[in-house]
C-alpha cells in the first residue's frame, strides 16, 4: 500500500504544479471568461479524462519505455521546454498575454470543449514530466503492487488539481475583473507568470534525472 509520506508527497506536488500558470490554466480560464463558468467546467472534465489516461498509462508502466528508449524522455524533456519558454515569452512580451486577459474566442459547443480540455492536458509538458519522472518516485516496489501505487498516486493528484482548477473556473470571471482594474497588477502578474514558466523550463533542460519504471 501507499504510505501516507507519498501521498502527501504527491499531493504537494500536484499543488504546486496546478498554481503554477500552464496551458491547463490558460485554456480553462479563457474558456470560464469568454464563455462562461458553464463552459469552463465542461472544459474541465476534458482535462480530468487526460489525468485518466496518464494514470492509466502510469499504471501500464509509461516510465520504463522512457529507461529503455533514454533519447525519447530527453525528446520530451527538450520539447516540454521550449513549449514553456514560448509560453513564457507570450506573457513577458511588449504587449504580452495574461492568464487572466484572455482574447476573445469563439463559443464551442460542449463537445469540442471536452475535447479541447482533453487535449491541451494531454499535450501539457508539466504532466507528462509529472507522470513520467516524478510519480513513479512516491511509488516502493517493496509494499506491493506497482500499479496498484500508481492508480493510487494518480487518483491523488487529480484529486487536488481538479479541485483547484474547479475554483479557478468559479473565480475566473472575478479575477479578471479585478486584475483588469488594476494594470500594474495585470503587468506584475504576467511577469510571475513568464518567470515561473520559465523558471520550469530551464530546470526542465538542467534536470539530469532519469525516468524511473512505475511497473514491474
Amino acid at each position: 500500500m501507499v504510505t501516507t509520506g507519498a501521498l502527501l508527497g504527491i499531493a504537494a506536488v500536484a499543488l504546486g504544479l496546478v498554481l503554477t500558470p500552464g496551458p491547463n490554466m490558460i485554456y480553462l480560464v479563457s474558456r470560464s471568461i469568454t464563455q462562461g463558468r458553464r463552459a469552463g467546467l465542461v472544459s474541465l472534465t476534458g482535462v480530468a479524462a487526460g489525468f485518466v489516461v496518464y494514470v492509466l498509462a502510469a499504471a501500464a508502466g509509461i516510465a520504463a519505455v522512457f529507461t529503455l528508449v533514454p533519447a525519447l524522455y530527453t525528446a520530451l524533456k527538450i520539447a516540454g521546454a521550449a513549449y514553456l519558454l514560448w509560453l513564457a515569452w507570450k506573457a513577458i512580451r511588449p504587449g504580452g498575454e495574461s492568464v487572466f486577459a484572455p482574447k476573445p474566442l469563439p463559443a464551442d459547443p460542449p463537445r469540442r470543449l471536452f475535447a479541447m480540455g482533453l487535449v491541451t492536458n494531454l499535450l501539457n509538458p508539466k504532466i507528462a514530466i509529472l507522470y513520467v519522472s516524478l510519480l513513479p518516485q512516491f511509488v516502493d516496489p517493496a509494499r506491493g503492487s506497482v500499479a496498484g501505487q500508481s492508480v493510487v498516486l494518480g487518483l491523488t493528484q487529480i484529486a487536488v488539481a481538479l479541485t483547484v482548477n474547479a475554483l479557478i473556473v468559479l473565480t475566473a470571471g472575478s479575477l479578471a475583473s479585478f486584475l483588469g482594474s488594476r494594470p500594474l497588477w495585470l503587468r506584475a502578474q504576467r511577469w510571475m507568470m513568464g518567470s515561473v514558466l520559465a523558471g520550469l523550463a530551464v530546470r526542465m533542460l538542467t534536470d539530469r534525472s532519469k525516468p524511473v519504471a512505475a511497473a514491474t
